[in-house]
């Protein structure tokens, strides 16, 4: 059973940056693959970014390239969401999620591919 925990959410105007944290617990951290799904009020979770357990590989949506980052310090148990160049339109609620054995984009992107999520950190983007 793995706890993750986000942390980092908050106001920022447009054009700014965050950095989001996830902290795991509770679970073999590096054999994770992480990723990162955000949800605005009224519309579906979507896909932002994952990293696999080992952090070799990278996975973005196309409305992050080139201004989102994903790194992992598997010695903190922590994956990190770097967001530069932020717009309006990034304002969401961002979960954290674990799960072990994927493979390739489809799987990372996919919801439905992770068993363990956190509880979600808000980050609004002013205009």
């Amino acid at each position: 059973q793995v706890q993750l925990v986000e942390s980092g959410g908050g106001l920022v105007q447009a054009g700014g940056s965050l950095r989001l944290s996830c902290a795991a617990s509770g679970g073999s951290f590096s054999m994770y693959g992480i990723g990162w799904f955000r949800q605005a009020p009224g519309k579906a979770r979507e896909f932002v970014i994952a990293i696999s357990w080992s952090g070799v590989s990278t996975f973005y949506a196309d409305s992050v390239k080139g201004r989102f980052t994903i790194s992992r310090d598997n010695a903190k148990n922590t994956v990190y969401l770097q967001m530069n160049s932020l717009k309006p339109e990034d304002t969401a609620v961002y979960y954290c999620a674990a799960a072990r054995y994927l493979i390739g984009s489809n799987r990372y992107s996919d919801y439905g591919s992770y068993h363990y999520w956190g509880q979600g950190t808000q980050v609004t983007v002013s205009s």
